[in-house]
């Protein structure tokens, strides 16, 4: 009798654990688009937080009043800023599409004058031909991912919104309904913020600084369009593995075929040895500070994270790597898996 209400209740779990996955993979599936709005607005959500339960628990502000309040101080200091920086990169690239054809003449006088000096021909007329095939495209591409990125803005703080509001409510939803032991969910929760902080502030401080170190080289040089070569080299700084070197690079070997020796030479130091160790020093300042996360999780976590949710995925990639590793050692820690020990 007694393994018949075992079975019986044991059925009834797999029942419904099989209808939550089936309609959670539906709804997944269905809500999928709006998925970099939702990481997005769980970022912000993490950084007002206690901002939020501040102005609402300390200073008796009405939850709505509050919420409205910190999501305009995000969009004017954050969102404006990349905006701007975004507009001025755009202009650029509408400059380069108008004239693409004295672009490309430029790049084959160029790849001509090293092809002389090294006896190597570099680029072929295929890869000219594909290269202004891909100039003719690029606006209306822009034009998509901005109208896609303004669409996901309005839904990411639509989210923000209700999750403000109903920040405590939903916590402690959370803290009920996550079947670990409590202080494996503790233990969850503040790895998860902590991983959250050290990705939203820690990756874009460090581009930025590696931005104005690069600024800084440029104004010095002389190089033409500074703030241009700012804007890319703080996108690019954003990359795993290159960074900014494929900004700096390029630059060094540009000025040193327009027979800027001087200026090559001195391109190369500052990039390698001023932009390059700020990224090198800074970062290990910064993960000290707001978290340490291994080098290679936020390498190898940006280059997933791009891949599945755009580019939110910046930091929410080396979030899921190591939310993966933290989850592992959680597991170890609920059902009692022996340590082995190792002999030195």
């Amino acid at each position: 009798m007694n393994n018949t209400s075992i079975d019986n209740n044991l059925l009834k779990q797999i029942f419904f654990i099989a209808v939550i996955i089936f309609l959670g993979v539906v709804l997944f599936s269905q809500l999928q688009t709006f998925l970099p709005a939702f990481l997005g607005a769980v970022t912000f959500y993490v950084l007002m937080r206690k901002r939020m339960f501040h102005l609402v628990e300390k200073k008796k502000w009405k939850a709505g009043a509050a919420a409205w309040v910190l999501m305009l101080l995000s969009f004017f200091v954050i969102l404006v800023p990349v905006g701007l920086l975004g507009n001025i990169l755009y202009s650029k690239i509408s400059f380069v599409v108008a004239h693409s054809d004295e672009l490309i003449d430029s790049l084959k006088i160029a790849a001509e004058k090293i092809s002389d000096k090294i006896g190597y021909k570099l680029i072929d007329p295929n890869n000219m031909n594909k290269l202004a095939n891909f100039l003719a495209q690029l606006l209306p591409k822009i034009l998509g991912v901005t109208f896609d990125t303004l669409t996901q803005v309005a839904s990411m703080y639509f989210i923000l919104y209700f999750m403000l509001v109903n920040g405590r409510c939903m916590e402690k939803a959370l803290y009920e309904y996550i079947p670990l032991k409590d202080n494996n969910v503790v233990r969850l929760a503040t790895e998860m913020h902590t991983l959250i902080v050290s990705s939203a502030i820690g990756i874009p401080l460090i581009a930025f600084v590696q931005g104005i170190a690069g600024l800084i080289g440029y104004l010095i040089i002389g190089i033409n369009e500074p703030w241009l070569w700012f804007v890319a080299t703080t996108i690019a700084a954003i990359m795993p593995v290159v960074g900014a070197a494929v900004i700096y690079v390029p630059l060094t070997i540009m000025l040193l075929v327009q027979g800027h020796t001087g200026k090559g030479i001195i391109m190369a130091i500052w990039g390698f040895g001023v932009i390059g160790l700020i990224d090198n020093v800074f970062r290990l300042l910064v993960n000290k500070k707001l978290g340490d996360i291994h080098p290679l999780i936020t390498i190898f976590g940006v280059i997933i994270g791009v891949q599945l949710f755009g580019f939110i995925g910046l930091i929410f990639g080396p979030i899921l790597i190591a939310l993966f590793l933290l989850l592992l050692r959680i597991y170890s820690s609920e059902f009692i898996v022996k340590k082995r020990e190792i002999k030195p």
